[in-house]
């Protein structure tokens, strides 16, 4: 007697959501944008879950994509499936409760994206948290007490970004904040060869923040540029602006940098050294709020440019491998 091929009975969800995506849209590139996932992954996913079935889904050419008889037949059944799993996280995650989205400080380009996520979910309750550093929101996102961050996702350490997913948001030019009365300040823009014997503030000390002093170090190397020493801990603008004019260092920033009195923010040159920023969420979180942020950011980026980078654009090559990843 001969056997009949075993079906796998645990098909996995994204198998059938990549599926359901080119089914849809005809056009494995169309369908790749759509989840925002490397085409690569989704064709790789397509594949094994012809694999576990048994058939081929689509007949692939050159000009199109067209699901077979099996593909026909499969398509009710994925789309009742993937419903499925989202009433259950609707009514065992909390998908419907508010999600904690930290924004680091107020005025950078993660409130754009928090705005614009607003406005594509309106029936989402997206809360602004400021955790000021990466690191900090990561070990809180860990915990459970936060959902969502902004940064440099590089910069983390391997075991924090382990439990993450990422998707590149900008590459964010650079730029350094200067007390009044510093001679800098005469220039539109300063070269970092002009920062030569200065010692500017990145961060040094704060524990929520070693990815950004992380990023300095890179950037000062072989420039005859130090980091300034640790600063007592400054929460709030005004204390922060307070401590700067007592120290008078420059301070490390990005052209978005809220405007401070007492200070002239000059962007930074020769090269344009760049900040990696990547929207940074949980990877167990199943949230419609996060698909709102990840649909934002891809807007907006794509709307201006945020992920062209420069071609006198300076980042670390390990920043680079991860802005040119997509989850």
């Amino acid at each position: 007697m001969t056997a009949e091929p075993v079906v796998r009975r645990d098909v996995d969800p994204r198998l059938l959501r990549a599926f359901v995506a080119v089914a849809e849209e005809l056009h494995f590139t169309r369908a790749a944008g759509r989840l925002y996932v490397a085409q690569q992954a989704l064709s790789r996913d397509v594949r094994r879950l012809e694999r576990e079935l048994g058939v081929a889904l689509f007949v692939r050419t050159t000009r199109q994509v067209t699901p077979t008889a099996d593909g026909e037949r499969l398509l009710p059944y994925a789309r009742r499936v993937l419903a499925a799993q989202e009433d259950l996280v609707a009514a065992f995650t909390g998908a419907a409760r508010p999600l904690l989205v930290d924004l680091n400080s107020p005025g950078l380009i993660s409130g754009r994206v928090l705005e614009r996520a607003r406005e594509l979910a309106p029936d989402c309750e997206l809360m602004a948290r400021f955790e000021s550093g990466l690191t900090g929101a990561a070990a809180e996102m860990a915990a459970g007490r936060l959902d969502v961050s902004f940064g440099r996702f590089a910069g983390l350490d391997p075991a924090l970004r382990a439990g993450l997913d990422q998707q590149p948001v900008r590459y964010e030019p650079m730029a350094v904040l200067l007390p009044d009365g510093h001679p800098l300040t005469a220039l539109d823009a300063v070269p970092l060869a002009a920062l030569a014997g200065e010692s500017v503030y990145a961060g040094a000390g704060n524990p929520r923040t070693p990815e950004w002093t992380d990023l300095a170090a890179l950037l000062f190397e072989g420039r005859g540029i130090e980091i300034a020493p640790p600063a007592p801990l400054a929460v709030g603008a005004e204390e922060f602006g307070r401590l700067m004019a007592k120290k008078r260092n420059p301070v490390l920033a990005v052209v978005g940098f809220p405007a401070m009195p007492g200070a002239v923010l000059r962007p930074l040159v020769d090269p344009v050294p760049l900040s990696p920023v990547s929207l940074v969420w949980r990877k167990s979180l199943v949230h419609p709020g996060v698909t709102a942020l990840r649909a934002a950011a891809a807007e907006l980026a794509a709307e201006e440019g945020w992920l062209e980078k420069p071609s006198d654009g300076w980042v670390p090559a390990k920043d680079a491998l991860i802005m040119m990843s997509r989850t």
